[in-house]
């Protein structure tokens, strides 16, 4: 059975230990990803009238980075493990074991996002379109980050790149961390990057990543492995194609009103 198939790279996931202080990798793709962003979006604030002074970047970043760690792990645990939350509430806090929720973080840096344009006397999509095309690296990472904690592998296949995973049984499973973060971090990253290099009217970016990000994971979900404890979902349609499918429609709607109000704007003028 193990014939013709990936061995697992036995990676620990404890990159150093001092004392009761460990540094994972799971943690330092976030932190990675995180910087990442803060440099991109240094660069893009250094352009002519791009409107951002790095002052701006660098208080924007904080909050959408609070809103992402507090919002993935409530959403983790909420969506996909509220029957240990209710066995022990302090399983929320134990981020160290691993768990993040894209959605759960999504609604978070919403939230920061939406705080900050209150603050700083900026529009809602303003923010969004500016923050949107910076996320895709880090997803990338996380899934990266997921793969080397060895945990949320695919499903059972015989293709001849399946990996055999420990907490998998050994038996060969698809990457489905590698899909997620060719397709959401690479390509969607690309795709972003290219669309802003024109000037885009405000809303039609972020409803892109919306639009891109679940289109992306839906199809994945096709390969990895579904949450048995979720009982009819997972046997059905997975928990991740039912809060990525809403993504999608919102997406398309962005869009949609984004360029109707655009050419309404302008034939006011003409």
């Amino acid at each position: 059975m193990t014939q013709g198939f990936i061995e697992f790279p036995q990676i620990d996931p404890i990159l150093v230990s001092i004392g009761p202080i460990s540094v994972r990798w799971y943690g330092l793709m976030y932190l990675f990803g995180f910087m990442f962003a803060i440099w991109l979006a240094n660069r893009r604030a250094d352009k002519p009238n791009s409107g951002w002074t790095k002052e701006q970047v660098s208080d924007l970043l904080f909050a959408g980075f609070l809103g992402v760690v507090v919002g993935g792990r409530v959403g983790y645990v909420l969506f996909y493990h509220f029957d240990l939350f209710l066995d022990d509430p302090l399983y929320l806090f134990k981020v160290w074991t691993g768990g993040m929720s894209f959605h759960g973080g999504l609604i978070g840096v919403i939230s920061a996002m939406a705080w900050y344009g209150y603050k700083h006397n900026r529009t809602f999509f303003s923010v969004a379109d500016f923050v949107a095309p910076l996320v895709p690296f880090g997803l990338g990472l996380g899934r990266v980050g997921n793969f080397m904690n060895d945990e949320l592998w695919g499903r059972v296949t015989d293709v001849s790149w399946g990996v055999l995973f420990p907490s998998g049984g050994y038996l060969p499973r698809h990457p489905s961390q590698l899909y997620e973060a060719f397709l959401e971090g690479v390509i969607l990253f690309f795709i972003l990057n290219i669309f802003i290099r024109k000037s885009r009217p405000a809303g039609a970016v972020s409803g892109l990543f919306l639009i891109g990000y679940g289109s992306f994971r839906f199809i994945v979900e096709y390969f990895r492995e579904p949450d048995e404890h979720l009982g009819l979902f997972g046997d059905f349609i997975s928990m991740g194609q039912i809060l990525s499918s809403p993504m999608v429609i919102l997406g398309v709607m962005m869009m949609i009103w984004a360029y109707r109000t655009d050419n309404h704007a302008k034939k006011n003028k003409g």
